[in-house]
């Protein structure tokens, strides 16, 4: 079976935050089909967190009734998906379906959007030149919340507009240090330093006490 997936400007045109596969909206519908008065109740999809570069959700069947008035509220061939207003942009372009290997069970939600590791990181005045704002954005916001992992990341150098970047204690050699350094560390420095271009790695993640590279 070829698997739904659609564009979040395709999501955006149809009004739907989370797509629900054929295979996928059988597998609710059968499950509803035990509540009573079925027709009533919605799926509810929440994103409650986050586990590693992964989002972690909650699936409810909850009654359509009960939506929040800022929910995101949509309806499709006879099931209804809400999802709340706090979700809504973790969610985006995600899609509903069952699992590739059909013996597993279950659902899964296939999304292209990923939590930032180092979580929210708050706003920070840089000043100076790249590497200074470099240095200040790695002392008070990025190192503060790789600590809770054992890790830092030190500022190697700059050349033109490329910052390079190399990462130690928990954080070499550790199988995330690739997601840490693109959807959290270099997505910072090019949020926080719009005239840097380019953030590279030179780790030598062999050395790392959990190697990968290897």
């Amino acid at each position: 079976m070829t698997n739904v997936v659609e564009s979040a400007t395709e999501t955006e045109e149809t009004g739907e935050v989370l797509i629900v596969t054929e295979a996928a909206r059988k597998v609710v519908v059968e499950i509803r089909s035990k509540e009573e008065e079925p027709d009533t109740f919605a799926l509810r999809v929440e994103v409650t967190g986050a586990n590693g570069v992964d989002y972690t959700y909650d699936l409810s069947l909850e009654p359509i009734v009960e939506a929040a008035d800022d929910d995101h509220v949509h309806t499709r061939e006879g099931l209804t998906v809400i999802v709340p207003d706090n979700s809504v942009t973790q969610l985006s372009g995600s899609t509903l379906d069952i699992p590739s290997t059909p013996a597993q069970g279950g659902l899964v939600i296939r999304n292209p959007n990923r939590p930032n590791p180092l979580g929210e990181m708050g706003q920070l005045e840089l000043v100076g030149d790249i590497a200074e704002k470099v240095q200040m954005l790695l002392a008070e916001r990025i190192n503060p919340a790789l600590a809770s992992h054992g890790g830092f990341a030190s500022f190697v150098g700059v050349e033109g507009d490329k910052v390079f970047i190399a990462m130690g204690g928990g954080c070499q050699g550790c199988s995330l240090s690739q997601a840490t350094l693109n959807e959290g560390i270099s997505k910072a420095i090019l949020e926080a330093i719009p005239e840097v271009s380019d953030v590279i790695d030179t780790t030598d993640h062999q050395l790392g006490e959990n190697p990968y590279y290897t």
